[in-house]
């Protein structure tokens, strides 16, 4: 009977100390936040965007978070500067990611800010990037015989089209462009603890 009290008591501090280390301690850091200057909530259209970005698993294969110069290439690669909480201010659920199949996209809009890029990368994504192991997603756009008033017309590189047709964006697959040209955090960030404060 003593073992198993002494097991549960451990067993007890082991879940305290835990829980005190992984989610008390950082809430009391980040409780106060504010969002970072030059960080705008987002629009209803990036909104139904990152909705569409969470239901087609983006998230699983790009991650939002570059890291600091320490700690990988990312500012190299030109991912931009690490992120710090205040970045995500407005993001619920937070869509941090863990893997890197794809770039980080946190910065996405500052280093693509072309729409047409954007939409003809979701149409075809080996059109714009070689060996890109993206799927495409081609159902966010329809083919027409001609454009009609109001229509985006993607324009596609040579090849990559349906012939005889035009191939026009979505209100879905704007949506989501929108809401890729809103991760634009290039804006100047204090560091996570001055930020916090």
């Amino acid at each position: 009977m003593e073992n198993e009290l002494k097991l549960g008591g451990g067993a007890l501090a082991s879940l305290g100390i835990a829980t005190a280390a992984l989610v008390v301690l950082p809430y009391l850091q980040v409780r106060d936040l504010e969002p970072a200057k030059g960080l705008k909530p987002y629009t209803e259209q990036q909104l139904r965007g990152r909705q569409l970005y969470i239901a087609n698993g983006c998230v699983y294969c790009h991650s939002q978070q570059p890291r600091d110069r320490n700690f990988g290439p990312d500012f190299e690669r030109g991912w931009g500067r690490a992120s710090v909480p205040s970045d995500y201010y407005y993001d619920n659920p937070h869509l941090l990611g863990t893997m890197r199949t794809g770039p980080d996209l946190l910065n996405i809009g500052a280093r693509q800010p072309s729409q047409d890029w954007h939409l003809g990368h979701l149409y075809q994504p080996r059109a714009y990037v070689q060996g890109s192991n993206m799927p495409a997603y081609r159902y966010l756009f329809v083919h027409k015989d001609a454009a009609e008033e109001g229509d985006h017309v993607v324009n596609l590189p040579p090849g990559y089209g349906e012939p005889g047709k035009v191939t026009v964006a979505t209100r879905e697959a704007l949506d989501l462009v929108r809401y890729l040209q809103s991760l634009d955090r290039t804006y100047p960030a204090l560091p996570a603890a001055a930020a916090a404060r």
